[in-house]
Formats: C-alpha cells, structure tokens, sequence
C-alpha cells in the first residue's frame, strides 16, 4: 500500500472499497480472513462484557461487531480499523438510558437502538457540513484525563461483579461509597474467580501479545463452572444466549423528545469519533496509505446504522480491537468481512457453550480492557511541562467521576474550547534586542547576552492579532513604556503574527494614538500579505509609513540612524497627496 489513493477521483472517495479492491492481491486473502477470525474470537468475549456493562443481553455486544464491521467496511476509509462496542460508549449507554427507559428492558433497548441511529444521523450532517475540523478542537490532555476518568468509572462500575456484592450509586465517588458499605458482604468465590481471570488476562497479553486470550480464559472459565457445577453454588452466570442472527428492523421513533435524545447522539459521536480517527491515522501512517478523516463520517455512520437495524447500540473504532486486527495481519476492511461470518456461525452453532460463563470473568475482561486508560505516567509528564495541560486534564477526569461519561464528555469538550481561548487570549510578547555583531534581534527575556535598543522598544507579539488577545498585547506593550524612560520609537514586528482581525488592526490604532500623545513614534514592520490589505483597509497607512511594513526591523532601524526624521518614524502622521 503505497499511497495510491491519493490519485484516485473524487468521487471514488465516497466508496473506499473501489480503491482497495482495485489492488487487492490474492496473497491478501488468507492475511484478512485469518485476522478476522481472530478478530472474531477477541470480539466474542469483549463484546459480551460491554454488552453487560451497557445493560443489554449479552448477544447485543456481538450484533455491534458483527454488523457494525460490515457497514464501515462499506465506507471506512481505514484498513485496519476495527468496529465495535466500546467501554466509554456502554457505560454511556448505561447512565444514559436506564434513567429514560424507566425500568422497562424492551424500551431500554429500543432506545439504545434509537441512539445508535440518531449516531448515524448525526454523521450524516457532520459529513455534510465537514465538521472534522471542529472535533479537532478536543486536546490531547483533555483526552487523557477523560480517559482516566472514563477507565476509572468503568472499573468503579465492575468492582461489584468482581466482589459478588449488588452495588450500585450515580457517579464515582456514590459508587465507591455504597461498596464500601457493602465489603462486609464479599462472596470469596466469586472475587476468585475473578483475580484469577484478571490475572490470567493480565499475563496473557505480555506472553502472548496479539492471541485471543480473552476467548481462551472464557472457554477455561466455562469448563471449571460447568465441572464444579458453580452456578448451583450461587456464583452469577451470564446464562441462556439465544440463538440466531439478529433480525433486521428500523428502530422504534418517538421513544424520545429531540432534547433528551441528542446529548445522548452527540456524546456517542464525539468519542466514537475522536478515538476511532486516533486510532485509524497510526495505522493509515503504519501502513502507508492516506486515511480521509472526513469519510471516517461516513464509515462510522454505515456501522451505526448496520447496528440500529440489527437491534443493537452505538459502535465506534477501537485501539485494542484494531490493534488485535492489526497484529493478525489484516490487509483490507475484507477482514471485517471474515470477522463477522465467524460471530454469525458462533450465533448461529454455539451460543449453548456460553450458558455457564460467570460474569465475574466478563467483569474481569473489562478490567483489563480498560485500566490502561489511566494513564499516571502522562499526566505526571503534564506536570512537570506543562500546568495548564495538566490542569486541562484533571478537569477533565473530575467531570467524569463527578458527572458521568456522559456530561463529562460534552464538559469537557467545552472546557477544551475555553482552555483554547485562554491560551490564545495570553499571548508572548517578546521585547526584542540586538544579538551582539549581527543585524538579527531576539526576545530579550529568553537570550542572554543581547543588546538593549536605545531610546526604542521594539515588540513582537508571537500570535495572530485577534479580539481575544489583543487588550493583553497593548497592555503589556503600553506597561513596557511605563516602565521606560527616553523612548523615542516603539517598532511593533509583526512576522510571527500569520493573522490579524478588525479588533487588532484597532489595537494598533489605539496604540498610534497613545504614542502619538506622548510624542513616541510609532512603526510596524515584517506584516504579511493578509496583514497588509486590513491595515491599509483600516487607515493605518495614513498614520505609519506602509513602506516599511515589509521591511525588516533591522533595515528600519537602520535608517533611523540616517537622521532625526526618518520616514519609518515620523512623530505626526505623514501630509499625503
């Protein structure tokens, strides 16, 4: 795979398969279905714990692969990408929902289809307004701390089918409390069964990178159960799967008003969405190939759609399940294909087999699923470089303990934006001095050594010149010649600024009229294409010299020292004819 997809047409774009297909090799074939089986047998115990995590029968989780694979193989752009439940999406799911479905599982699971088609929807019209862009905005230490708050409620919420206690609680810390009161209560058995699956799990995945252990733990846990005879002892089973493929049907509309389903939509979107392109451009740079993150719209909303039909809930790409579908080969979405033939034959022959698997297993390979979302080392790197990211992160990790993965997610997004505007809104502004025998100046703050500008300040504000940041720059620059004496020019360099608003070309008015009250000259230089045209739009050539705004400061300064009354610095504004 070499990239050749960036020559295709336009229109091929909309069906990814036109591309692969067209240099598909037949040495391909085995790759894919070998690493769809083994997709398969990974996804069979997964998904049937985040079906349980959900609170859905466990089928539902198979029905996410098995047909969510087929609808982003149809319009994914990724090879490698994975489809399925995932654990911040189930959970979701369970705080969500249950609230709404009011204690009736046939409507609870009505609605969870209904939001995986409202997932879909919502796809559509984010693929139509090409509003990838706009999940961009989401940082990478909100994601962490997100993460971390996501993993440590997902595992919050499996510690009682770990300790075979009841539980229960809306958040974290309620969750946590009501345990606590309820330790007294642990059933040893259970909590055995389950550290032993932990630690098989555990184990397997360092020994045997890249195998289905998970399938390999069930099928041990069900031999014990059954030979010992645990579920007459008490011990919870997941019991009778029934059999078959799901049927196909549209989900039931009107279940709920448009305000209490789209939070819902929206919050599935933007995780599924954040992590399955995370997830599909480490592969896509792995194996060489372009990956259209706006098709990505598209190939989630197929898989969504795939999955509302078949009675199921919002599915998303995974990193662990991807990686699996990776390491096993995987060439093409083809291996999607194999995938869900091998859980359609599970459904159909062997769903018997799974009568006896206790659930404290299934809670297990959650906890080991998902505790590698805490991620300690990043966030002490956060720390240490960088505060604000730090702080991003940690308030992203509250709302989700506090709030749930549902509101935690939209407050977190929302914080990601505010934290995006107080960066920009705090801009450096480096005061310039002259590097010792060259004609070149540097931010006097970060260089020793450099020389101070007689009777100038000359500043460089590091950003684009926008409504947010702009009373900060003239502040510090107007604080700066406070703190002066004997300044005859103030030189404002605007080459590290790419963009400026009509709310920057009026600070630079503003800043013209202080100066000329002072009798300080004033001169703007190093302004790029865009710059120039508002400036000039604005009257600031009426007021500075526009010839030098895209000189540099050294040529301005330079012919400062050619006579008192330079064109670069006149102190009224120049007569012109």
């Amino acid at each position: 795979m070499n990239g050749s997809s960036l020559q295709q047409p336009k229109w091929t774009r909309l069906l990814p398969p036109m591309g692969w297909l067209a240099e598909y090799r037949s040495s391909w074939l085995i790759s894919d279905a070998i690493a769809g089986i083994t997709l398969a047998a990974y996804a069979i115990p997964v998904s049937l714990a985040y079906a349980g995590l959900a609170g859905l029968p466990p089928q539902v989780g198979i029905y996410g692969y098995l047909l969510g694979g087929v609808g982003y193989a149809l319009l994914g752009s990724s090879r490698q990408l994975a489809i399925g439940p995932t654990s911040a999406i189930s959970l979701m799911i369970a705080s969500s929902v249950g609230v709404l479905a009011a204690g009736d599982p046939a409507r609870y699971a009505a609605i969870a289809s209904l939001a995986a088609c409202a997932v879909a929807v919502l796809c559509l019209i984010a693929w139509l307004f090409k509003l990838s862009v706009l999940v961009r905005l989401i940082s990478d230490s909100i994601l962490v701390g997100f993460k971390a708050g996501a993993g440590l409620t997902i595992m919050m919420t499996q510690l009682p089918s770990l300790f075979g206690v009841a539980g229960g609680g809306h958040n974290f810390f309620d969750r946590a409390f009501r345990l606590a009161g309820q330790i007294v209560d642990v059933n040893l058995l259970v909590l055995t069964i389950g550290l032993a699956s932990f630690l098989l799990l555990f184990l397997g995945e360092r020994l045997l990178p890249g195998r289905p252990v998970g399938l390999g733990v069930v099928a041990l846990s069900i031999l014990v159960a059954s030979m010992f005879g645990l579920p007459s002892l008490g011990i919870p089973v997941t019991g009778k799967i029934p059999e078959g493929l799901p049927g196909v049907e549209l989900p039931a509309f009107g279940l709920l008003e448009f305000q209490e389903l789209f939070p819902i939509a929206a919050g599935c979107l933007l995780l599924a969405y954040v992590e399955g392109v995370s997830a599909a451009r480490s592969f896509a740079a792995k194996h060489g190939y372009s990956l259209d993150v706006r098709q990505e719209f598209l190939g989630l909303g197929a898989a969504n759609l795939a999955a509302a039909l078949g009675h199921g809930y919002p599915v998303a790409g995974g990193l662990s399940q991807s990686a699996v579908n990776d390491a096993a080969g995987a060439r093409t979405p083809l291996a999607l294909m194999f995938c869900s033939v091998a859980l359609a034959l599970c459904l159909l022959l062997f769903t018997g087999l799974l009568t006896n698997l206790p659930k404290a297993v299934l809670a297990a390979i959650v906890f080991a699923a998902v505790y590698k979302l805490v991620d300690i080392p990043a966030l002490l790197r956060m720390w240490q470089i960088s505060r604000i990211d730090f702080y991003a992160a940690v308030i992203a990790l509250g709302s989700v303990l506090l709030l749930g993965i549902l509101q935690g997610v939209l407050l977190a997004s929302i914080a990601s934006i505010v934290l995006l505007l107080a960066r920009a809104s705090r801009p450096h502004v480096a005061f310039l001095g002259r590097l010792p025998g060259t004609g070149r100046y540097s931010d006097s703050a970060r260089h020793e050594g450099v020389e101070p500008l007689a009777g100038v300040i000359a500043f460089r504000p590091e950003a684009s010149l926008l409504y947010v940041n702009v009373e900060t720059i003239l502040e510090t620059v107007l604080d700066a010649l406070r703190r002066s004496s004997d300044i005859k020019v103030v030189a404002c360099d605007l080459s590290a600024s790419p963009f400026i608003d009509l709310a920057g070309a009026r600070m630079l008015n503003d800043l013209h009229s202080e100066l000329a009250s002072r009798g300080v000259a004033f001169c703007i230089v190093g302004a790029h294409g865009q710059l120039r045209d508002l400036l000039q739009a604005d009257g600031l050539a009426e007021k500075t010299d526009s010839g030098n705004w895209m000189r540099t400061l050294d040529s301005v300064l330079g012919d400062s020292k050619e006579g008192e009354r330079s064109p670069g610095f006149q102190r009224e504004p120049p007569t012109r004819h």
